[in-house]
């Protein structure tokens, strides 16, 4: 399923700028910098996208530049953090991804999100890693990177994931260790080894000594 971007709002004007030095393109670099000069910038953008009229994603950033000259495809840098929306069926939100900085390459429909990234769905569970792609044409996001799981339960870590863009379903390449809370213990397990009992206080309990 493809999905169309309905509306774009920018609240601040388009501009043509020479461009200079800047951490923005550090994944581009291999691009001569005499030829890469950008299309477009804006600053504070939401972008909406929708499919048979229908509200899907939201993405907002606070600066987009936007590259379609002397590329083999054209993408968009958003910077300065990103947040991007996800809605279900019933227009309700069904997850959020955020990062400080993205790529979305307009071509093959995919965003990769670096530094800092968290996803978390309508469960309450959150992952955290430093870099994710999203395949806006089959629904997924995945990364080769060091993931973080944070459940009500549950800590988990690992090396890759892959999951359905709602972050509902999820698989982690290799775990690496699980952390589980129950009735004020945490039990920590690392690869096959046994459980080992940590005894936590009570949260608002005095510390122990």
């Amino acid at each position: 399923m493809k999905f169309k971007a309905k509306h774009i709002f920018i609240y601040s004007a388009l501009t043509l700028f020479a461009f200079s030095c800047t951490n923005d393109l550090k994944d581009v670099l291999a691009i001569p910098r005499n030829k890469l000069s950008p299309s477009q910038t804006a600053d504070t953008v939401s972008m909406i996208y929708t499919d048979s009229a229908q509200l899907k994603v939201v993405i907002k950033a606070n600066r987009l530049i936007q590259f379609d000259k002397n590329v083999s495809e054209p993408f968009t840098i958003l910077s300065n953090g990103v947040n991007v929306t996800f809605f279900d069926e019933e227009e309700k939100v069904s997850s959020t991804l955020k990062a400080n900085y993205a790529i979305r390459y307009e071509l093959s429909k995919r965003m990769e999100a670096k530094y800092a990234v968290e996803v978390v769905n309508n469960k309450g569970e959150k992952l955290e890693t430093e870099k994710l792609t999203w395949d806006e044409g089959t629904k997924r996001i995945y990364t080769k990177e060091f993931v973080k799981i944070t459940t009500p339960t549950q800590i988990i870590t690992g090396m890759g994931l892959e999951s359905n863009e709602d972050f509902s379903r999820y698989s982690i390449k290799k775990v690496t260790a699980i952390i589980q809370l129950q009735n004020d213990e945490l039990y920590y397990r690392r690869g096959g080894a046994p459980l080992r009992l940590l005894v936590l206080w009570r949260c608002g309990a005095p510390r122990p000594q």
